[in-house]
């Protein structure tokens, strides 16, 4: 797991919501839901770059189980994509899982077939800190979507999506989808992103991530031998702040002692579960996202959610209500800030924009 996944899950844990799933070091949480793990293999993956690897692993996890029409076609399949450091087991969480899978709820497992895969550079795919380290194929995320559409078509023989849905780079994914396969999912929903380039603040925060671990002398050009723990902590600092809710932080953390003791101990708890390298390639997969130009290419209907408390997507860009003037079926709404919201980490917690999902579902039932 990476440090901006692992210190927002530690910041909910601390604040009396369930983490989604630990450091990666760790043994997994236990979950209630009846998920299954499984891994596909693509041969000889050839990546944007021009890199290759001979074996591509994607790993995935699964809830209930496919449904075939009568033309024998699978409708029920809906994919959850996880943002930068996660993985797909993040969405067990009693935040996510609790208010969507149960009887009666908006993604119901006796009704969907949930697959959440593991991004390449993420849980137990393919990534770097596998043994390449720097070496490892530079990945974007048009890479990641091509593998993840692999995974459905080739290896679970899926035609059509009932949903995709996505956080923060799993949002991003979710509106490369609607370009590059625009008739491939019947309904999207992109949580927590910007149809734009990464750039401006977002950029800078994430280059100076990358360049916090890259200026520490253990980190020896990716063969560090002990983790450059200076550079993770330069990172992770950067990626605390980026994360952070500033009203809900206000009211849980009134007093400097309180607010110091909080974010040292959430910085030195995410050091542990990462890896430097692993965390300089998930920072710079989005180098290239830019998907402004093509919005037009987007049918498919779309509920895009963003939140107000949001650093890494401020309310104040009016990039995707000028966004989805150009997409075909799409709706935006922002989450107003308050002292409940999470900011970037909005996007986890079902119980802000679980109705806004049942009613695309509906809609385009």
């Amino acid at each position: 797991m990476s440090l901006l996944l692992s210190l927002l899950l530690l910041q909910a844990a601390a604040t009396q919501t369930p983490p989604l799933t630990p450091a990666a070091k760790t043994a997994p949480a236990a979950s209630k839901w009846p998920a299954r793990d499984a891994q596909f293999t693509i041969p000889h993956f050839r990546f944007g770059s021009g890199e290759t690897l001979p074996e591509l692993r994607i790993n995935y996890t699964m809830l209930g189980q496919p449904h075939r029409n009568a033309q024998g076609d699978i409708d029920n399949a809906v994919m959850v994509l996880h943002g930068t450091g996660g993985t797909g087991r993040q969405f067990l969480a009693p935040q996510f899982a609790d208010a969507l899978y149960g009887p009666g709820q908006p993604l119901d497992i006796r009704r969907y077939w949930i697959i959440l895969p593991d991004g390449i550079g993420h849980g137990k795919s393919s990534k770097p800190s596998d043994g390449l380290h720097m070496r490892f194929p530079h990945y974007d995320y048009d890479d990641m979507v091509e593998a993840q559409y692999r995974l459905l078509r080739d290896g679970l023989g899926i035609q059509r999506m009932r949903l995709i849905m996505g956080t923060s780079m799993g949002c991003m994914h979710s509106l490369v989808w609607g370009e590059t396969h625009p008739n491939f999912a019947r309904a999207l929903m992109p949580l927590a992103c910007e149809p734009i380039e990464i750039a401006g603040l977002n950029r800078m925060w994430r280059q100076l991530a990358i360049d916090g671990i890259e200026a520490d002398p253990a980190w020896e050009k990716g063969e560090y031998r002990t983790p450059p723990v200076q550079g993770l902590r330069t990172a992770a600092s950067l990626l605390f702040v980026a994360g952070g809710a500033p009203l809900y932080f206000q009211a849980q953390y009134p007093t400097r002692a309180t607010a110091e003791a909080f974010a040292r101990e959430r910085v030195a708890a995410s050091i542990a579960g990462t890896d430097a390298n692993d965390l300089i390639y998930q920072l710079d997969a989005s180098r290239n996202y830019a998907p402004w130009s093509r919005l037009e290419a987007i049918t498919a209907p779309t509920m895009w959610v963003n939140s107000a408390d949001d650093f890494i997507n401020p309310r104040n860009l009016d990039y995707p209500q000028r966004a989805v003037a150009r997409m075909k079926d799409a709706r935006f709404r922002l989450i107003p800030e308050s002292a409940d919201t999470r900011g970037h980490g909005t996007h986890t917690a079902a119980r802000f924009w679980k109705q806004d999902l049942a009613d695309l579902l509906r809609r385009t039932e």
